[in-house]
This record gives structure tokens, C-alpha cells and sequence, in this order.
């Protein structure tokens, strides 16, 4: 099945899952306050993070060294903060765990060591491309 459909279709209902669970719990109105109230906490604490990644990514450049880390981080923070605004638990909670410095590190290295196995598959290949330039001149 399409990915993207099942996001599309999966996610929402999920969310609406857990606000009905949710809801029965604490009530309509606490749940919707609970909503801005993540969604709001998320945004100054994506500011935050934001903020440190910029610096720290300036001290890099200062430093001659390529702030790679803190590209990745300022696209997961700009991700996680999207995630933060839309409304619902599950978004929240993924956004959140984005945010944590320590946990972005961790989805990282996961990133990385599969996009390099993935690398290793085709080194272990044996079969070298090239192209043969004959350097003789004809003589007519």
C-alpha cells in the first residue's frame, strides 16, 4: 500500500483516537486546553532549540568545519515543531521526542548506519566501470 496514503488516512485517525480516549478521561474542554497547551510549549521550546543550533552551527563555520550536524538538527527541529502545531497527542509526542537533543542524536546514528549498510551492499560489488582511451594515432 502507498505510504503516503496510509499517513494520510492512518495518522488523523489516530489522533482522533486519542482525543476521544483522552477526553473520556479529563473532560472535553481539558483536552482541547491540553492541545494549545502542548502546541504552544512546543513552539518556544522549538525556538530554543532552534536558537542553540544556530550558535552552535556559527562556532562550525567560525571553526572552519562544516556545521552538517546542525543542518540536520535545524531541518528536524523546523519537522518537529510543524508536528508540534498540528493538533493531536501523537504529533505531539513524536515533536517532543524530536526536540530532545539527545534522542535526535539517536535517530541520527540510526539514519546513518542504515543509509551506510546500504553503501557497504554496493562496495562489496567487484565489477570496476571504466573506459578504454586508446592513445595510438592512426597512420594512414
Amino acid at each position: 500500500m502507498n505510504t503516503f496514503l496510509l499517513i494520510f488516512i492512518g495518522l488523523p485517525a489516530l489522533e482522533i483516537f486519542f482525543m476521544i480516549k483522552i477526553g473520556g478521561k479529563i473532560g472535553a474542554l481539558n483536552t482541547v486546553s491540553l492541545i494549545f497547551l502542548t502546541a504552544i510549549v512546543g513552539v518556544f521550546f522549538a525556538r530554543i532549540q532552534g536558537i542553540q543550533t544556530l550558535r552552535s552551527g556559527l562556532i562550525n563555520l567560525y571553526q572552519n568545519k562544516a556545521p552538517i550536524y546542525e543542518l540536520m538538527s535545524g531541518a528536524t527541529i523546523a519537522f518537529a515543531s510543524l508536528l508540534l502545531i498540528v493538533p493531536g497527542f501523537f504529533t505531539d509526542l513524536i515533536g517532543f521526542l524530536l526536540l530532545i537533543p539527545f534522542t535526535r542524536k539517536i535517530i541520527f546514528k540510526i539514519f546513518i548506519n542504515k543509509n551506510s549498510l546500504e553503501s557497504k551492499d554496493e562496495k562489496t560489488n567487484k565489477t570496476i566501470d571504466g573506459e578504454i582511451v586508446n592513445r595510438d594515432k592512426d597512420e594512414l
